[in-house]
C-alpha cells in the first residue's frame, strides 16, 4: 500500500521547499492536504508527481509546485476570505482552507463541483464553500475578497474580479493564448481605482472559459471592452430642446406605464429630459397621467392648475415643506406652463392631470377630505373630523406620532382611519354624482392618511418594512389612477431610480427585502410597464447636508471605478440612450449582466461618505429597460417666490 505521507513530505521538500517557497504556512498546507483524495482512484499512486494529472470533465489538476507558488504570492493571511476561479478537484481550495478563514471557489462544471463539493464534506473543510457557475464573473454576493487566485488562464484580468478585491487586496491569475507558454500576474489594489501589477514567471494553464475570457472554441469571448460596448450600442441624444429628443423614446409609447427615474432629486437635465419625453408621450401617444413623486395634497394644487379647475379657498401653495427644490424649481415650473397650455387646446377628456403619489403630507390629506365632505356630505364630515382628530395633533410631525405608537405599543388611530376610507369606497357611486374629480381626489387623500398612519407607526420597526408600506402605496395610487381614467389610460411616474428601478434587481431587493413602485409595476403589467432609469458622471447637484437643512449647490464626485456610471462614462458619448430590451443591443447586455455598483443620490448628499451613504450594487438590464445618460450634469434652480413677477399666470400655483 503506498505510504502517501511520506510521499506527501518528498514533495513538499523537493518540489516546493527547493524550488524557493518559503511560507510556512503555505508549506504546512501542502504538508496536511491529501492530494491522493483529489485524483481518480486509478492515479492515486501518481498524486505527489512533479506535474498536473488528468481529473474528470477533461480537465487537469496544477503541478502542486504551482498551487504553492500562487498562494504564496497571494500574500494570505489567516483571517481572509479568498475567491478561488475554477476549482477543478477542490485541492486548492483545500490547501487555501489551511490557511485562511474562508474559501469561495467556483467551478464552471457541474461534475467537477459537486465532487468537489463532496470531497470538503468528507474531509471536513467547513470553511469552503463550492459553486457551479462562470468563474469570469466573480462571485459579487459574498465580494470583497481579500485575495482572488485564478486557476486558470484568461485572455485579460476580467475588471469585475479587480472591482470584487478589497483595497489592497491581491489577485493572481495566469493570462495568455491557450496552448502557448502564459504570464503568471500579481496584481495588488492600492486605491479604490489602483491597481499594481507584478509579473512572476512562466506557467501553461488550461483556459479559463466564461463571459470575461474564452469561448468554448478557443476565442475570446467579446474583444470589445465594456465601455466599447456601451459605445456601440448607445443613440446619441440630441439637445434636450430639441423635438427629436422625445421622439427617441417613441420605442417605449406603446407600454400602459412609462416611469422615468432620476439618480437625484436636485439635477436639471434629469427633470428636463422626463419633461421633454412626457410632452412627446402626451402629444403623440394619449398618455393622460404625470404622476410624481410627491405628495398627493401638493399635486392636486398644481393638477387643479394645469387642467382650468377651480382652486380651493383657503389652499396653500404647493410644495412649501422641505426639500421645496425638488419640485419647487425653474424646470418643473417650465414643464406645467406646459402642460397648462396644452390643455387649454384639447378636450377635458384628453388632458393631462398631474398627481402625486407619496404619503407624507399627512395635515394635507386629513385637511382635503374633511374640505370634500363639507360640500357633499356634511354629517360624514362631521364624522370625519372626530375620526382625525386622533392624528391630528400630529398633522404638522408625525414622526411623534410613531414614536408615540410604539411606546404605547398599540396604534390608536389604525381603525378610525381605515374606517373612513372605507365608507368614502362604499359610497362612490353617489359622490362620484357630484364630481368625479372631486371625488378622486378626496379617496386619495383617505387612503394616503391611512397608509401615512401605518407609515408612521411602522417606521421605528425598521428601514425595510416602512420603505415598502411607502412604495405600495404609491403603486396603488397609480392603479387607482389608471382605474378612474378608464380603460385607455396610460400614465408617465416621475420618481427616483431607486423606486422605479425593479428593486428584485438590485440590492434593495436582494439584501433588504425591499420592494418598489417599478417591480411592482413589471409584476402587474410585464412588457406594458417600461422602466427607464438616468445616471451621470460628475457635476452639480442641489441637495442638502442632513434632513431640513437649507439647500447647498454641492459638486458630484466622478464615479467610481468599475460602476456603471463609470463605464457609461469611459464609452466616451456625451449623452445617449442605451436600449436594454430584451432582444436588443444583446452583445451590451450580456456584458452589463455582471452585478456593478450604482450611484443614487437624494435629498441627501454627503460626498465625503459617498461609497457607502449612496451605492449599491445592481445588474442594470434588469433593472431598467432603457438607460438615459448626461455626462455631465448641473443643479436645478430652485423657485424664488420674491423673484417671481406678480400676476396669477406667474403666482400661482407655486405663490406664496
Amino acid at each position: 500500500m503506498a505510504d502517501f505521507a511520506a510521499a506527501r513530505e518528498k514533495m513538499v521538500e523537493r518540489q516546493i521547499a527547493a524550488r524557493g517557497i518559503h511560507d510556512e504556512r503555505v508549506l504546512a498546507a501542502m504538508r496536511a492536504v491529501p492530494r491522493e483524495a483529489f485524483v481518480p482512484e486509478h492515479l492515486a499512486e501518481f498524486a505527489y508527481e512533479d506535474a498536473p494529472l488528468p481529473i474528470e470533465a477533461d480537465q487537469t489538476i496544477s503541478q502542486p509546485y504551482i498551487v504553492a507558488l500562487m498562494l504564496e504570492a497571494a500574500e494570505l493571511e489567516g483571517s481572509d476570505k479568498v475567491l478561488e476561479v475554477g476549482s477543478g478537484s477542490g485541492y486548492a481550495a483545500a490547501v487555501l482552507a489551511q490557511v485562511v478563514d474562508e474559501v469561495i471557489a467556483i467551478e464552471r462544471h457541474l461534475e467537477l463541483a459537486t465532487l468537489a463539493g463532496e470531497r470538503m464534506e468528507r474531509l471536513g473543510y467547513e470553511n469552503v464553500s463550492i459553486y457551479e457557475g462562470d468563474g469570469t464573473r466573480g462571485f459579487p454576493e459574498e465580494a470583497p475578497f481579500d485575495a482572488v487566485i485564478v486557476s486558470a488562464s484568461g485572455s485579460h484580468v476580467p475588471d469585475v474580479l479587480l472591482q470584487q478585491l478589497e483595497v489592497g487586496g491581491r489577485l493572481v491569475m495566469p493570462v495568455g493564448e491557450p496552448g502557448a507558454v502564459q504570464k503568471l500576474l500579481k496584481i495588488t489594489r492600492s486605491s479604490e481605482d489602483e491597481y499594481e501589477q507584478e509579473e512572476m514567471g512562466a506557467v501553461r494553464f488550461v483556459p479559463l472559459i466564461g463571459a470575461h475570457a474564452w469561448t468554448e472554441k478557443g476565442e475570446r469571448a467579446d474583444p470589445r471592452s465594456l465601455p466599447e460596448l456601451i459605445r456601440d450600442a448607445a443613440e446619441p441624444l440630441p439637445d434636450l430642446d430639441d423635438p427629436a429628443f422625445g421622439a427617441l423614446f417613441d420605442r417605449f409609447a406603446s407600454a400602459k406605464v412609462v416611469l422615468l427615474g432620476e439618480a437625484s432629486h436636485g439635477t436639471s437635465e434629469f427633470y428636463r429630459a422626463r419633461a421633454a419625453i412626457t410632452q412627446r408621450l402626451i402629444e403623440e401617444h394619449g398618455f393622460n397621467i404625470v404622476a410624481v413623486e410627491a405628495d398627493w395634497p401638493d399635486a392636486a394644487v398644481i393638477d387643479r392648475y394645469v387642467r382650468d379647475r377651480p382652486e380651493r379657498e383657503g389652499e396653500e401653495a404647493a410644495f412649501q415643506r422641505f426639500p421645496t427644490w425638488m419640485w419647487r424649481n425653474t424646470d418643473v415650473q417650465a414643464f406645467i406652463r406646459w402642460t397648462r397650455s396644452r390643455n387649454a387646446t384639447v378636450e377635458p377628456e384628453r388632458m393631462a392631470g398631474f398627481y402625486g403619489l407619496d404619503l407624507y403630507n399627512l395635515g394635507g390629506s386629513i385637511r382635503a377630505v374633511i374640505d370634500y365632505l363639507d360640500d357633499v356630505d356634511p354629517e360624514a364630515a362631521a364624522v370625519a373630523r372626530e375620526r382625525y382628530g386622533c392624528l391630528q395633533p400630529f398633522a404638522k410631525n408625525p414622526q411623534g406620532y410613531g414614536r408615540m405608537a410604539i411606546t404605547r405599543g398599540y396604534a390608536q388611530c389604525e381603525q378610525p382611519v381605515a374606517q373612513m376610507l372605507r365608507e368614502l369606497l362604499q359610497k362612490r357611486m353617489e359622490y362620484v354624482a357630484e364630481d368625479g374629480d372631486e371625488y378622486l381626489d378626496a379617496a386619495a387623500n383617505a387612503r394616503l392618511v391611512k397608509n401615512a398612519e401605518a407609515y408612521y407607526r411602522v417606521m421605528y420597526h425598521g428601514a425595510a418594512e416602512s420603505w415598502n408600506l411607502r412604495d405600495t402605496h404609491m403603486f396603488e395610487t397609480l392603479c387607482q389612477l389608471l382605474d378612474a381614467k378608464g380603460p385607455d389610460a396610460k400614465a408617465v411616474v416621475w420618481a427616483h431610480n431607486s423606486h422605479i428601478g425593479n428593486a428584485a434587481h438590485t440590492e434593495m431587493g436582494q439584501v433588504r427585502d425591499e420592494l418598489n413602485i417599478g417591480q411592482l409595476c413589471k409584476e402587474k403589467f410585464g412588457e406594458q410597464a417600461r422602466l427607464i432609469g438616468f445616471g451621470t458622471h460628475t457635476g452639480t447637484v442641489a441637495c442638502a447636508t442632513d434632513w431640513d437643512d437649507p439647500m447647498e449647490v454641492k459638486d458630484v464626485r466622478p464615479s467610481l471605478a468599475g460602476s456603471y456610471e463609470r463605464m457609461s462614462h469611459d464609452a466616451g458619448v456625451e449623452r445617449f440612450l442605451l436600449d436594454m430590451r430584451q432582444g436588443v443591443n444583446e452583445a451590451a447586455v450580456e456584458a452589463l449582466m455582471e452585478p456593478r455598483l450604482e450611484r443614487f443620490i437624494g435629498v441627501i448628499y454627503r460626498p465625503e461618505t459617498e461609497r457607502w451613504s449612496h451605492y449599491a450594487q445592481a445588474v442594470l438590464p434588469n433593472q431598467f429597460d432603457g438607460w438615459v445618460w448626461f455626462d455631465e450634469t448641473s443643479a436645478v434652480t430652485p423657485l424664488d417666490g420674491g423673484e417671481q413677477p406678480a400676476g396669477e399666470e406667474e403666482m400661482y400655483p407655486f405663490g406664496l
